[in-house]
């Protein structure tokens, strides 16, 4: 098989139409210009040049290698500056998971810093609840995650990248849609509330039962859901109360009002990144600098 240098060299006199020029523009003496050349047509089985002492010109065979060869040439070029960019993490593609909330404030951020200093990269979004991110991050198919705090393993790596308030998501027909400022917790004693799945969001249901818990507060779960536009649906339907993150209240519903909520800790949620400690995909470690 021909060599890149065979091609670069046939390339240069084809070019040139010239031994001597083509020579210097590839900075090498003439005797091994010639070499090469004659290795490619050996291999090639085809006279590629009419050579004589005074002109150089293309045989027939040669003026159709000569656009192929330009075509590897080409691709060899682009392959390197791709391997390159991959290798830099300037290019490639970035597997990331989000959950539906975190949609609504830490995604567009990153989304934003991956678009501006990242531009060659792909980000291949991917929603999910927490438990099923952190199997993908274990099992290599997501490469970050966006989740709730969580048990962590050895192999994996969270920051911290938000914290956020907690509002109550109520009926524009329930007494307590009304008034100013915000409500204490006592005043969801036995009201009907739309509850977190103990196991699809098992996050937001500890950290509800321990708001609960904390203010003496004794609600009727009605229903147990796990994703937030869910349960935001159901309260516009008239189905109970719902507790939610404070970025949740960009969703446009027209039969739900957002209240502040009194609470020892006025910022309760957290969104961490999440990936593996040993993944080796450049593009994800070059966003994680910029973020």
């Amino acid at each position: 098989m021909f060599t890149l240098a065979q091609l670069v060299s046939f390339v240069a006199v084809a070019e040139e139409l010239h031994f001597t020029r083509a020579a210097e523009r590839l900075r090498m003496t003439q005797p091994p210009l010639s070499r090469q050349i004659q290795l490619l047509e050996h291999e090639l089985g085809v006279q590629l040049l009419d050579r004589t002492n005074r002109t150089v010109r293309l045989t027939p065979a040669g003026r159709a290698f000569l656009s192929e060869a330009r075509t590897i040439l080409r691709q060899t070029e682009a392959a390197t500056l791709a391997a390159k960019q991959v290798s830099a993490g300037e290019a490639g593609a970035i597997a990331v998971g989000f959950t539906a909330a975190s949609a609504y404030s830490a995604l567009g951020t990153l989304l934003d810093v991956a678009r501006s200093v990242m531009p060659g990269t792909e980000i291949v979004l991917r929603e999910k609840v927490t438990r099923d991110q952190l199997e993908a991050i274990a099992d290599g198919s997501l490469d970050l995650g966006m989740i709730r705090p969580s048990s962590t393993g050895p192999d994996l790596v969270t920051r911290p990248t938000i914290q956020e308030g907690l509002l109550a998501a109520v009926p524009l027909d329930h007494p307590l849609a009304g008034g100013e400022g915000a409500l204490p917790m006592r005043e969801f004693d036995g009201q009907e509330v739309l509850m977190y799945s103990p196991v699809e969001a098992r996050y937001f249901h500890e950290l509800l039962v321990s708001v609960f818990r904390t203010a003496r507060v004794t609600p009727r779960f009605s229903q147990y859901l796990s994703q937030v536009h869910s349960l935001l649906a159901m309260v516009n339907a008239g189905w109970g109360i719902a507790f939610v993150p404070e970025s949740a209240a960009r969703m446009r519903f027209s039969g739900i009002t957002f209240r502040a909520l009194e609470l020892a800790d006025p910022t309760p949620v957290e969104l961490h990144l999440a990936w593996r400690r040993t993944n080796d995909n450049p593009a994800l470690h070059a966003l994680l600098q910029h973020l």
